[in-house]
């Protein structure tokens, strides 16, 4: 269609297109359903997820009775299900070609499985077994070789043909709670210990390079498939942070939005947002380069999450959580899932495009910011909220009343770093 592009021809442009921008913000909300469905069957609460490196529609899950299920996505049901260890299922980790998977529990074994059930007559029987010497509490596969790495008293890497670990790396003496490889610089480990330590380590050289130490304790850890020295960590103290792992003096993001201690992150593929599980029983999707979150997921049932995965599709977030269900999430909370007619496609993208040139307008931020909270949550936040007032009030006070330059300005980012050794 010819277009003459005079303004002159087209008054009130921009009116129109608020008001179309507007509608678009409206009916976003309307239509933002994010919850699919409820994958049940385990017998006791969630503790671990793994993701099948090759396949969208399989995905492992380990429950706190040793039981270990693999799901397939797409019927919504359990294909499979192994009784792996005695006690709880630590961790798990599948290998990266997608035929074998691993898990560790407090049996003290490393257990090695084959990704396919076992033909007719089969005994189901792991691949290998490693005997350690101390319960594991953690486990990740490298993204090349054959070799993975265990966490608990120390961090150990495993050749998969033997039997005792290649090395053993450790800095301080405490248990560690999660290991993870670097999907970009595969020879690069980071992991957190109990006593608030994030420390980083390099394989070729087998020792550890350096550790920044929080104000509360850090409990898991995953690396941006996309950049490759930038990771976030998951702290008791509410907050995560995103690092630099060059720049560990500060942060390069906080983000704040949780009210309780927050228990796992997952990056999205495009490497651009993260999801985050909570002890206050909700899950929430941060924009990397915000300190604030997009969206917030919860139902009446839902307990605490202790676990959560983002699928390789970027369409999808899985999330297990304390009362034995492992849930199915949109990604985007109102996108229509489906084929989409041309004629819809274009019309979502030029929506897309008009709540972006006025997402700072106040009518359409207030509308597309709104969230319904549970009760206890909503408290929480105005709880907290008033307790930031009072302590940015009292040092507001405090260096009113003071020399000047005795009491410095300590920037939020600056505020949880207790120390970086090298």
């Amino acid at each position: 269609v010819p277009r003459n592009y005079d303004p002159a021809l087209h008054p009130f442009e921009v009116a129109r297109e608020y008001t179309r921008a507007l509608n678009a913000t409206k009916l976003e909300r309307v239509f933002a359903k994010p919850f699919l469905s409820s994958l049940d069957g385990h017998r006791d609460g969630v503790n671990c997820m793994a993701k099948h490196p090759k396949s969208l529609s399989t995905v492992l899950s380990g429950a706190c009775d040793g039981e270990v299920k693999i799901w397939n996505l797409t019927k919504r049901q359990c294909i499979r299900t192994i009784q792996a260890h005695e006690g709880f299922v630590r961790g798990m980790c599948a290998r990266f070609c997608g035929t074998s998977f691993f898990t560790v529990g407090d049996d003290k074994t490393v257990k090695q499985w084959k990704m396919e059930s076992p033909e007719y007559g089969e005994e189901e029987e792991p691949i290998h077994t490693i005997l350690g010497k101390t319960v594991y509490t953690g486990i990740d596969h490298h993204w090349k070789e054959p070799v993975f790495a265990t966490c608990g008293h120390q961090v150990d890497i495993w050749d998969e043909q033997r039997t005792s670990p290649k090395c053993s790396l450790t800095w301080g003496f405490d248990s560690i709670s999660s290991v993870k490889f670097n999907p970009i610089e595969t020879y690069l480990l980071g992991s957190c210990a109990s006593d608030r330590n994030i420390v980083l380590y390099d394989m070729r050289k087998s020792t550890p390079l350096k550790k920044v130490i929080l104000n509360m304790r850090t409990n898991t850890l995953c690396w941006n498939p996309m950049e490759a020295f930038i990771f976030t960590a998951a702290n008791e103290d509410y907050n995560l942070y995103t690092f630099d792992m060059r720049f560990l003096e500060s942060p390069v993001m906080v983000h704040m939005d949780h009210v309780s201690a927050v228990l796992d992150v997952d990056y999205s593929p495009t490497g651009k947002e993260f999801v985050s599980a909570s002890f206050d029983k909700s899950i929430r999707i941060f924009p990397v380069d915000k300190g604030h979150s997009r969206e917030v997921y919860h139902t009446k049932r839902m307990q605490h999450v202790i676990t959560v995965k983002w699928t390789s599709d970027n369409k999808y977030i899985l999330c297990g959580s304390d009362e034995m269900n492992i849930r199915l999430w949109k990604a985007n909370a109102s996108e229509k899932l489906g084929v989409l007619a041309p004629r819809e496609k274009a019309a979502m993208n030029y929506n897309q495009k008009l709540k972006e040139k006025f997402q700072f307008h106040p009518q359409i931020r207030r509308i597309a910011q709104h969230r319904h909270l549970p009760k206890s949550i909503y408290c929480q936040i105005k709880e907290q909220r008033i307790m930031r007032e009072a302590r940015r009030r009292k040092e507001l006070n405090r260096r009113k009343h003071s020399k000047p330059g005795s009491v410095p300005f300590v920037p939020e980012r600056k505020k949880h770093i207790v120390a970086v050794v090298k």
